[in-house]
C-alpha cells in the first residue's frame, strides 16, 4: 500500500506540471524510472519486497496488453499495402533483420549463450517503444511520412516480436531437459495453443465485440460515455479468456485490436481515449516498477552488457533500417534518424518478464536477463534525452532539403 501511495502521489505532481516538461529533455517515462531508481535506493532494506515479481508481472501484463489492442485498433492497415510503404518496409524487413543482427550480437559478447537463448533476447528487445518518443511522433516539423512511418512501426512491431520470442522459448524448453529435438510434438502443441489459439480468440472476440458495439450505436442503446469501456473491457476478455485456454494473451490482444476495426468503424477512436488516459497510468506504473528494479541489476553489470546495450541501440537498429529504406531515396540524416530513434521500453519490460515468468533455467539466464535491464535502461535515459535537440536539428535539415526531396512530400 506504500508503494502504491508513492506511486499515485508521483502521477498526481507529474499531472501538475506536465505542461512544463513536454517538450524538455525530462520526459515522464525516465522521471518514473528516476522515481523507482531514488525509491529503490532509499527504501528501508525490506521495503521493497511488497513489489514482488507476480505483481511486477501482472500489472506489465495488463498495460501490454491494452497497448498491444489499442495500438492494433488504430492501425491504419492501409498504409501497408503499398510496396512503398514505409511502415511495410521497416516491419517486412527492419524487424526480422534487427533479430538477427541481435543474434549475431549476442553470440559474439556473450559465447557460453546458446542460438535459441540469443534469439529470446534478440526478440525481446526488437520492438520499439513510441511513448519513448512522443516528442518526435508529435512534432510537426518532423515530415509526416517519418512520423507515420516510427509510429505504426511502434504500434506493430510489439505484436509482431511476440510470436518471435514464442518460438524461441518454444525450441529452447524440451532441450533443456533430455536434449530432444526441435521437432518434438510438444513444440507444435505449444506453438498451436500460443500463436494459434490465441490468434483465433483474439480475432472472435474482437469481431464478435465489435459487431455487438456497432448494432448497440446504430440503434442508439450505447451512452457515450460507455462506448470507451466497452472497447476496452475486449482485450481484458482476451487476457482472461487466453489464461484459461493457455493461450498467448498478447497474440489474443492484438488480434482483437486488428478484428474489432472490422466490426466497429468507431472502434479506433474509444481505443486512443482510453489509453491517453488510463493506458497512460498502466504504463507509467511499469516504468516505475522497472525502476525499482534495475538498482538490484545495476552492480552485476558488466562490459559486455553494456556493450550489448550499445550496439542493440545503434548497429542492431541503424543497419536494418538503412537496408529496410533502400531505394527510397531518403537524405542520411532521415535514415540516421528513423534508426537511432527506436528506443526500447514497455514491450521489452513485459516481453523479458514474460520470459522470467517460463522459469527456463540456463547457463546464460542472468546474461540475457542483464543484457535486457542494461538495453531499456540506457533506452529510456539516452532517447529521452536525445529526443528533443535530435528532432530540432533533423527539422532544420529537413528545411534545407530541396523541394522534390521525398521528406518535404505530402503523405
Amino acid at each position: 500500500m506504500h508503494l502504491l501511495a508513492i506511486f499515485l502521489g508521483l502521477v498526481f505532481a507529474w499531472s501538475l506540471v506536465s505542461k512544463r516538461f513536454e517538450r524538455s529533455v525530462l520526459t515522464a517515462p525516465i522521471a518514473f524510472t528516476g522515481a523507482g531508481i531514488l525509491f529503490a535506493l532509499l527504501a528501508p532494506e525490506g521495503e521493497l519486497s511488497r513489489a514482488s515479481q507476480e505483481q511486477l508481472l501482472r500489472i506489465a501484463e495488463i498495460g501490454l496488453v491494452l497497448l498491444l489492442f489499442a495500438d492494433a485498433s488504430h492501425a491504419d492497415l492501409r498504409v501497408l499495402r503499398t510496396s512503398k510503404s514505409l511502415p511495410l518496409r521497416l516491419l517486412s524487413i527492419g524487424m526480422p533483420l534487427t533479430i538477427a543482427f541481435g543474434v549475431i550480437g549476442a553470440l559474439l559478447l556473450f559465447p557460453g549463450m546458446s542460438l535459441w537463448e540469443a534469439g529470446i533476447l534478440a526478440a525481446i528487445l526488437a520492438p520499439t517503444d513510441a511513448g519513448l518518443g512522443q516528442v518526435i511522433v508529435n512534432h510537426p516539423r518532423v515530415p509526416a511520412k517519418v512520423r507515420q512511418a516510427l509510429n505504426v512501426e511502434a504500434g506493430l512491431n510489439d505484436g509482431l516480436a511476440v510470436p518471435f520470442l514464442l518460438f524461441f522459448m518454444a525450441v529452447l524448453a524440451p532441450r533443456l531437459g533430455d536434449g530432444s529435438a526441435t521437432t518434438d510434438p510438444s513444440l507444435l502443441a505449444l506453438m498451436w495453443e500460443q500463436l494459434g489459439l490465441g490468434a483465433l480468440l483474439g480475432l472472435a472476440i474482437g469481431w464478435g465485440g465489435g459487431k455487438l458495439l456497432a448494432i448497440a450505436h446504430r440503434r442508439g442503446s450505447i451512452a457515450a460515455p460507455w462506448q470507451p469501456l466497452g472497447i476496452v473491457v475486449l482485450p481484458l476478455l482476451c487476457l482472461l479468456a487466453s489464461e484459461e485456454l493457455r493461450a498467448s494473451m498478447f497474440i489474443a490482444a492484438f488480434a482483437a485490436g486488428l478484428a474489432v476495426q472490422i466490426g466497429y468503424e468507431h472502434a479506433p477512436k474509444h481505443a486512443v481515449e482510453f489509453t491517453e488516459s488510463w493506458g497512460q497510468l498502466f504504463n507509467l506504473s511499469v516504468f516505475f516498477l522497472f525502476g525499482l528494479v534495475a538498482p538490484l541489476a545495476v552492480p552485476h553489470l558488466a562490459l559486455r552488457h553494456v556493450a550489448y546495450a550499445l550496439a542493440s541501440l545503434t548497429v542492431v537498429r541503424m543497419l536494418p533500417v538503412a537496408a529496410a529504406l533502400l531505394g527510397a531515396r531518403f537524405d542520411r540524416s532521415t535514415i540516421l534518424f528513423a534508426g537511432w530513434f527506436g528506443p526500447r521500453g514497455l514491450a521489452s519490460i513485459v516481453l523479458g518478464l514474460v520470459y522470467v515468468e517460463q522459469h527456463l533455467h540456463t547457463s546464460s539466464q542472468y546474461e540475457l536477463r542483464l543484457a535486457v535491464i542494461a538495453t531499456v535502461l540506457l533506452s529510456i535515459f539516452l532517447h529521452g534525452i536525445t529526443a528533443a535537440p535530435g528532432t530540432a536539428l533533423y527539422a532544420r535539415r529537413v528545411r534545407q532539403l530541396p523541394p522534390e526531396a521525398p521528406e518535404r512530400a505530402e503523405t
